[in-house]
């Protein structure tokens, strides 16, 4: 892996370090400050990793190398004057080269260094310079012992490898820019070289946008699907964010290979984490705008409304994740301490989300809602005591159009804990109804009413004859009791209204016929006016019953074949007589 992949791969991982050890800061801040012990301050500010390459840099930048060598770990060999200096300005050259820093903002500010590597407590990695062609880490070395102020320097390890090395001033940028533009400095460094930035910049920018054009130009000319949504607009989504993160690198690696003084790249190296954490946060907020605007268009297309209102009230909560989390993350990477603030913010969210568990409840509920669809807009259905239609599926209630045209509002959080009877997913109608006879009725009367009843559910052609059912169930207090079940084959409620009132029309006319009536729950008093039971009627049906018995012909209990496939559907629906029957001119 080469130096700019790996300063490169520090981007990638920015955000998530930034974000995860936020949480562990929070938790550890309080104990850390009561164990941490403070020292008197370093007049050269080599108590922390990051203040000792910080105070190296500018010491280089400042020209001061007696200055910048007491940030080495010098052996009693290597402290002479004019060695000192070598050793440094052969550690800066290197650094010009190839080499790099890890950015100033990412190098541990504790005294205790960084703890939770691989290395030893005492040792931190801070870059990695190129000696004969082979990558060489730099660490910085506590060389202080437990107890004592802690003292950053770089290693002795590293030290004597850079000793080793002699002075190349074979530089590519020295060689392009004239001598004028070497002389002069700006802020320690040449002024050619910061011209020469800002020309790799602009390169850089151009050349990653020529690739990520000819990528898109050739990939939606090859590959007939990426003209279509939705592989279009994913294409769109990644092209900038890696557009971005391709600049990014031609940039790093530019600067290392014409030899960029490590100074001027280090002051750039949190633009450059910045840039890379803002491409990062780019791909995610314009993924978030694809899938959002692909499934709000899915949705719309099935009718499904209420759905929508989620997906655009998620699309808006990941983008405040994305900008607050993006924000900690930018200002973690060029140095602010967000410890404190997030601390605070922290408290503030924990109180905000008790206050506000209520509606989290709701909107939960609401998503419940939509994902299983127990209901939709339009459904009639029951939902404890409140039955109506659904007018409206929101965010945080659901809208119920009563009866009486009255709205009752449910919050979506009781509503998705609650039965709920949803009649608009029946595929057929519930008849049930219990005859009461009058008590005179004769047991050929109840006969006679067993089978013409069953015949005329067997015959309707808007009834399930295979479920029909007609039993003589028992003896009421002031009644005979007699129970239909069977299913309407329809679907609305109307015309389920409709076929139920033509089958209660159709028995009325059956309990008529037997002789029979249907009894009161009030005491009947006989008098010699009341005729009483149709002793003619009742002689007709008795015969009728006979009839059957004698023909083996009686459907009781249960009606044969043969009856059943000569009578069914045999009934004229809508009656005859019906307006609807009527024929338009």
């Amino acid at each position: 892996m080469s130096a700019s992949t790996k300063y490169l791969s520090i981007l990638f991982w920015i955000l998530l370090l930034n974000s995860a050890g936020v949480s562990a800061q929070l938790l550890s801040t309080t104990s850390e400050t009561k164990e941490e012990v403070k020292f008197p301050d370093d007049s050269l500010g080599r108590r922390t990793p990051r203040g000792s390459v910080s105070g190296f840099l500018k010491a280089v930048s400042e020209q001061n190398y007696i200055r910048a060598s007491q940030y080495l770990y010098l052996k009693r060999s290597f402290r002479k004057v004019r060695e000192r200096e070598r050793i440094v300005k052969v550690m800066q050259n290197l650094l010009d080269q190839s080499g790099n820093i890890i950015p100033t903002s990412l190098i541990n500010n504790k005294e205790t260094g960084q703890t939770d590597d691989d290395l030893e407590p005492e040792l931190d990695l801070v870059g990695t310079v190129k000696i004969n062609g082979e990558d060489t880490d730099l660490y910085l070395e506590n060389t202080e012992k437990a107890g004592s102020p802690p003292l950053w320097v770089f290693s002795s390890e590293t030290v004597d490898a850079i000793a080793s090395v002699k002075i190349d001033e074979n530089l590519l940028v020295n060689k392009v820019l004239p001598k004028a533009l070497q002389d002069r400095l700006l802020a320690g460094v040449p002024i050619g070289q910061w011209l020469v930035i800002i020309i790799l910049i602009a390169a850089s920018y151009f050349l990653s946008w020529g690739i990520i054009a000819l990528l898109t130009f050739l990939v939606t000319k090859l590959w007939r699907k990426a003209r279509t949504e939705p592989t279009q607009g994913i294409i769109e989504a990644l092209s900038l964010p890696i557009q971005l993160y391709i600049a990014l690198w031609f940039f790093v690696d530019f600067s290392q290979r014409v030899g960029i003084s490590i100074i001027i790249r280090q002051r750039f190296s949190y633009l450059t984490v910045t840039v890379g954490i803002v491409a990062f946060l780019m791909l995610l907020w314009r993924i978030t705008d694809f899938v959002s605007e692909f499934s709000k268009n899915r949705m719309t297309v099935r009718g499904r409304v209420s759905t929508i209102s989620v997906i655009l009230f998620l699309r808006r909560t990941f983008k405040v994740a994305i900008f607050v989390f993006g924000g900690i993350a930018i200002l973690g990477a060029i140095g602010i301490d967000v410890t404190t603030g997030l601390a605070a913010l922290g408290i503030g969210g924990i109180a905000l989300a008790l206050g506000a568990q209520k509606t989290v409840e709701n909107f939960v509920g609401s998503v419940t809602l939509i994902i299983d669809q127990p209901i939709r807009v339009g459904d009639f259905c029951r939902i404890n005591d409140v039955k109506g239609n659904v007018e409206q599926i929101g965010m945080r209630s659901t809208k119920i159009r009563t009866g009486e045209r009255t709205v009752v509002t449910i919050p979506n959080g009781l509503l998705s804990a609650t039965n709920i009877e949803n009649y608009a997913f029946r595929d057929r109608f519930l008849f049930n109804p219990i005859l009461d006879l009058r008590c005179e009725t004769t047991p050929d009367q109840i006969r006679f009413l067993l089978v013409e009843i069953k015949s005329v559910l067997i015959s309707h052609p808007m009834v399930n004859s295979e479920d029909a059912r007609v039993r003589f169930i028992g003896f009421g207090t002031s009644s005979l009791r007699m129970e239909i079940n069977c299913y309407i084959l329809v679907s609305t409620l109307d015309t389920s209204l409709e076929v139920k009132e033509d089958l209660l029309l159709r028995i009325m006319d059956i309990v008529a016929e037997s002789g029979s009536g249907f009894a009161f729950p009030s005491q009947t008093l006989y008098f010699a006016q009341d005729e009483g039971v149709s002793e003619e009627k009742s002689r007709t049906v008795a015969e009728k019953v006979k009839t059957w018995k004698e023909k083996e012909e009686l459907q009781i209990p249960r009606f044969h074949a043969d009856k059943i496939t000569e009578i069914e559907d045999s009934i004229v629906y809508p009656p005859e007589g019906a307006a609807i029957n009527r024929k338009t001119e």
